[in-house]
């Protein structure tokens, strides 16, 4: 999860530590040039609460701390001009306005999504995806059209995947899967009680699974045998529409399609131009 992310979440932090969380978050561009005595007092805190706030981001001490938020206060991973993901326009908005928001919104979603992902969880989330003799989609509602456009891609490298969740057989699906299999959950809440049983069981059976979630903290991570968790500033409930969760969902899954047709970028070449060459006689002869 992203620094910036962890200041606003507040997990586990104490009325203290979240007061400097928000001095931190209201003056990001301030704190490169400022030490821990005058954060403490600008805070109305202590050297110590400071101290304990840059350990529980993860850093060994402030001067590292400092470094992280500087980072990102001279990054184009925050901006305070940045579009609400929850409500990325105003009704008082011109066409050319709205249309500018969502781009913003679209480019700082993939940008966002990319300084999280892990290099070693991507790769071992394609192999599984890859070896897989059979993908099973567990995923509802928007997170589905979004594995239903990952469907469409494996067509065309020979992979079939299955929509588990489709007329509710998600449990006959899950029985029958294998150790061969691959299933893939697709979920930005990761709260489905559901998932949670079904994982439980994979895990038992040794049936590789891959996460794909924006809930870092959910408990089905230490289900799945791999996960890619990324976070948004996208609301459960209040908000226009699922635009910045389903981007970033699309983002990932187009990274996956990538790594799995480029192991073997040759071949599918190849059969993609023997396919379409069917494909174009056959049009030309109706």
């Amino acid at each position: 999860m992203l620094l910036i992310d962890k200041l606003k979440i507040q997990a586990d932090l104490t009325t203290t530590e979240k007061r400097i969380a928000e001095y931190i978050l209201n003056h990001l561009s301030a704190i490169p040039s400022i030490n821990v005595d005058e954060l403490a007092k600008k805070t109305y805190t202590s050297h110590s609460s400071v101290i304990r706030l840059a350990k529980k981001m993860g850093y060994e001490g402030f001067r590292d701390f400092r470094v992280a938020i500087s980072a990102v206060a001279h990054s184009n991973l925050y901006r305070e001009d940045q579009v609400d993901a929850n409500f990325p326009f105003l009704p008082q908005d011109s066409t050319q306005e709205i249309a500018k928001k969502m781009a913003d919104l679209a480019v700082d979603t993939v940008k966002r999504t990319y300084a999280q992902l892990d290099q070693d969880s991507l790769a071992a989330a394609a192999a599984l995806l890859a070896n897989a003799e059979r993908i099973f989609l567990f995923a509802q509602g928007d997170s589905q059209i979004c594995g239903r456009s990952f469907q469409n891609k494996l067509v065309k490298i020979n992979k079939f995947l299955i929509v588990a969740d489709e007329y509710s057989d998600e449990d006959w699906n899950a029985v029958n899967l294998t150790q061969k299999d691959c299933a893939l959950f697709i979920t930005y809440r990761a709260r489905v009680p559901q998932y949670e049983r079904i994982l439980k069981h994979f895990l038992n059976e040794n049936v590789p699974s891959v996460l794909l979630t924006g809930n870092a903290r959910s408990n089905l991570i230490p289900l799945a045998r791999q996960t890619i968790a990324f976070a948004q500033d996208e609301m459960d409930f209040i908000k226009v529409s699922t635009f910045s969760s389903q981007v970033a969902f699309e983002y990932i899954l187009d990274t996956l399609f990538s790594l799995i047709y480029a192991k073997n970028f040759n071949e599918n070449i190849q059969d993609l131009k023997k396919k379409n060459r069917w494909i174009e006689r056959r049009l030309s002869s109706d």
